[in-house]
């Protein structure tokens, strides 16, 4: 098998996933690191692999892919022993709602672009970004509380983790660095602590990547 490369940055959620997806499914591959912060993932160097300069990015056999939904699903697809989705066509779609509600309903409103650019071209205060954050993550816990009542049987969808873990762990953990209050999401919680009890999502925390910063 050609080498996986997953370009991306130790604290994104997003990259996050996708190393638990790899996790997941025992593949080896090789991490190169960008730091979001200073901007390196807009370097021409970078937006020649990923040419909307975001991460994560996978490199394999002369092929890159972009945009961790997708990524995920290729590898699905691509490699299908440890499957990440149930069989039932049915349940599929099912624990697909519950990813895209992560990638498309709340991570984008939150992630560091944004964020910065809501400090830096519309000027608003700390606490206001803080309270921006919260509501947008609030809103899709919310949803995701009543999904994973009604399916979850140990883990967000059934009796084993699922794509829907692979998102639900990282947008837990951006929850919590921004000190945002889980309480009212008790079956989320449960979920989220029983996955990162698995190897695959232990082995996956940021604070164990490369380049991590624990302090």
């Amino acid at each position: 098998m050609s080498e996986i490369i997953l370009h991306g940055y130790w604290r994104s959620s997003a990259v996050y996933r996708v190393r638990i997806a790899l996790n997941l499914k025992h593949l080896d591959y090789q991490q190169i690191g960008h730091d979001l912060r200073t901007g390196e993932q807009n370097t021409p160097a970078y937006k020649a692999i990923a040419p909307a300069g975001l991460v994560p990015a996978v490199e394999h056999a002369g092929q890159v892919y972009v945009q961790s939904l997708a990524i995920i699903e290729w590898l699905e697809e691509r490699w299908p022993n440890a499957p990440l989705l149930p069989g039932a066509i049915e349940q599929r779609a099912i624990v697909r709602a519950m990813a895209t509600t992560i990638a498309a309903d709340i991570h984008p409103l939150n992630n560091l672009r944004i964020l910065k650019y809501l400090k830096k071209d519309f000027e608003r205060e700390q606490e206001q970004i803080d309270s921006w954050v919260a509501h947008w993550i609030g809103e899709g816990f919310a949803a995701l509380e009543v999904l994973i009542d009604r399916h979850g049987d140990g883990y967000a969808f059934g009796e084993f983790p699922t794509m829907a873990d692979c998102f639900l762990v990282p947008q837990v953990y951006n929850a919590e660095r921004f000190g945002i209050d889980l309480t009212p999401f008790p079956k989320l919680t449960a979920a989220a602590e029983k996955a990162r009890a698995h190897p695959a999502f232990a082995a996956a925390h940021p604070d164990l990547q490369p380049g991590a910063e624990t302090a």
